[in-house]
């Protein structure tokens, strides 16, 4: 018997009641004319409760487990799909058992509801989906509450931890409303991702006749959930090894070059393969949701960067980089250890204290971890060109069709039926919750003794800078699946711009960085409502009460652990066995050391003090042989020293001025 499925149905023709001509599947895009349908029933209910029973409770859930496995060694991360596969058993035995009784709110209010308007339908389920969503997708300034009372050993009034939990979520909606005409309605804009989502409802609701000798979606999607969930057995729990394979590593086992090309988790990961679908997915997602192009592209970089420019500048010895190990993303001092921040800091300000700095050392790098960073810088610009001059066009066109006073049709046949059966978001309503979580944001950097170190005009910066970030970014996302980080040059600007107060430079990463990403986040939902057709108002309302849902969790779970597991996150005080580790958060503390005390002090040291903390590096053979399978190489601050000695030449310059 032969694995089949049925095609989607070639573009249909549709009339919609005030048409008095048909109306074509006149999407541009392919893929989308091929998986999303072009009918819709706006008489369903969807913001019913079973929506919010099964939506809270789901979204409450992802929030606690995620958060409270993330400070554990043995992570363990539950994603939106589970709770997607979950709620439709849920959703359907509460349609078969709730009674249909209809309830009327008050009598001078014509509004009744129900506890069962129905059966369990495919609205109700993205939008239990779009609960589940914003509880797996994390706050990312838990990292700096983190950071703070668990790696600097600082206080932080609860106060300020949650409006910036909070507020560097809620100003996000602010960006997805400017732009989403653009970045929603336009058909171009087509975010690959959501086509995924929208197969995966269609399978699980949508009835289809058996092919003979075939299955249906739902039979296959079936079987090959069975079969995934068995299998994760062998590279989860039973053969955890097989995850990562390096040829090279098993040959040579003995050899330190060997692991240095060969192995996949420390080293270049030549002739290295794995059998698990979540290593293969880890990073960049899964590759069946994006472009082949942008799969090609990504591919062909990778290759340039890790054995072609990588190879070249660590056994080239560039900036000395062979006296160290090659793959990390830590940060370490001249001798070799990890890099102690708490060394160089005042005890009282907070701030960085010169002198310690320079009776210490610098900040190292690995040589990887440096051209991740200067990679950083050239993405943000080249996407920033590639909208100008590939998109710009349509962008200006858009705009201007987007603003005119006429309501002539100029999108597709989707954004029409959304617009015939669903009344819009108002602007006012992206408009109010921007300006409340500003002055949020605003006096939880200026308030409670300002102990986030971010001054208001910060603040300020890092919301233009996400603004005007989130429309090219999500050109580029919407197309290629694919999302530029701001986190790299948002450390630079303010280490640069305000040097020496790490938690500024981490508050005004989280304010320029995340607020983009949940934009976007936004937007790449609305999107999907747009395809599954769900009135934008109630997207709207899910997508907000899921954020203040997931973000109060996920502050409340965080701030729990920290308070109550003593030495959280110490390697050094925690006892043997323990499983707080927090194995990571050492990257985020990692971008700290390297962007804000690092260039408050790269400016002050004499060369000669320079060199002279490289005469003490560590020996490289004594840390290859203690390192074996897990070496890696060190680089300073900024890929080498002409970085630094630029910043030194700036800050000598102003200081003459």
């Amino acid at each position: 018997m032969s694995f089949s499925v049925e095609a989607a149905p070639p573009p249909q023709r549709i009339v919609l009641d005030d048409e008095k001509e048909e109306e074509v599947n006149d999407n541009p895009i392919e893929q989308v004319r091929l998986t999303v349908p072009i009918t819709d029933d706006p008489t369903q209910p969807v913001l019913t409760f079973r929506t919010w029973v099964l939506g809270i409770l789901a979204c409450a859930i992802l929030s606690f487990v995620n958060q409270f496995f993330g400070y554990r060694q043995n992570q363990l991360f539950v994603g939106s799909v589970s709770a997607q596969i979950v709620v439709l058993p849920l959703g359907k035995l509460m349609a078969a058992t709730l009674p249909t009784r209809k309830f009327r709110i008050s009598p001078f209010w014509d509004y009744t509801w129900s506890l069962n308007p129905g059966p369990f339908n495919m609205k109700e389920h993205a939008l239990i989906t779009i609960f589940a969503s914003c509880g797996s997708s994390g706050v990312y300034a838990v990292n700096i509450i983190t950071i703070i009372k668990a790696f600097y050993k600082r206080g932080l009034h609860p106060g300020a931890a949650f409006l910036l939990a909070q507020t560097t979520q809620l100003l996000g909606y602010g960006w997805a409303g400017l732009f989403r005409k653009i970045l929603v309605d336009s058909p171009f804009m087509w975010w690959p991702a959501n086509l995924v989502q929208v197969s995966l409802f269609r399978a699980l609701h949508e009835k289809e006749k058996r092919a003979k000798g075939g299955y249906t979606r739902l039979q296959f999607f079936t079987i090959v959930f069975i079969c995934s969930f068995a299998y994760y057995a062998f590279p989860g729990y039973f053969m955890p090894s097989i995850s990562t394979i390096s040829v090279i590593c098993l040959v040579w086992s003995r050899s330190i070059t060997a692991q240095q090309v060969g192995s996949g988790m420390s080293g270049l990961g030549l002739a290295s393969f794995g059998l698990d679908w979540a290593t293969v997915a880890s990073f960049l997602g899964s590759p069946i949701a994006n472009p082949l192009y942008a799969i090609v592209n990504s591919f062909v970089g990778f290759v340039l960067l890790i054995y072609v420019v990588l190879p070249i500048a660590y056994w080239g010895n560039v900036h000395q980089a062979k006296r160290f190990p090659i793959f990390s993303s830590g940060t370490f001092d001249s001798t070799g250890h990890p890099y102690n921040i708490t060394r160089i800091l005042n005890d009282k300000s907070f701030d960085i204290d010169l002198a310690a700095y320079d009776g210490y050392s610098k900040i190292h790098l690995s040589i990887f971890f440096a051209f991740v960073y200067g990679l950083s810088f050239a993405t943000l610009t080249a996407t920033i060109s590639h909208v100008a001059l590939f998109d710009g066009q349509v962008i200006v066109d858009l705009f201007k069709k987007a603003t005119a006073a006429s309501k002539a049709r100029f999108a597709d046949v989707h954004t029409r039926i959304m617009k015939k059966n669903y009344d819009v978001v108002p602007q006012w309503w992206f408009i109010l919750v921007l300006i409340v979580s500003f002055f949020m944001a605003l006096y939880a950097v200026e308030g409670f003794g300002q102990q986030l170190q971010l001054p208001w005009w910060g603040l300020i910066f890092a919301c233009v800078l996400a603004m005007v970030s989130t429309l090219p970014i999500g050109i580029i996302q919407a197309t290629t699946n694919n999302q530029i980080g701001l986190n790299v040059i948002t450390e630079l600007m303010i280490g640069y711009a305000y040097p020496g107060k790490p938690l500024a430079n981490v508050a005004f990463k989280t304010y320029g960085y995340i607020s983009m990403a949940q934009a976007l986040s936004f937007v790449e939902d609305f999107k999907l409502g747009h395809y599954m057709k769900i009135p934008p108002k109630s997207m709207f309302i899910v997508q907000l009460v899921g954020t203040l849902v997931a973000s109060s969790v996920y502050f409340a779970t965080a701030w729990w652990i920290l308070e109550s597991v003593p030495h959280v996150c110490d390697l050094d005080v925690l006892p043997e066995g323990s499983p707080w580790t927090c194995p990571g958060f050492d990257v985020f503390y990692s971008a700290v050391a390297c962007s804000g005390p690092g260039l408050a002090a790269v400016p002050q040291v004499p060369k000669q003090e320079v060199d002279q903390a490289d005469s003490h590096a560590a020996d490289p053979r004594s840390i290859s042989q203690h390192a074996a399978c897990e070496t890696s190489s060190l680089l300073e601050l900024g890929s080498g020293r002409v970085f630094l000695q630029l910043l030194r030449l700036q800050e000598a310059q102003r200081m003459v001025g």
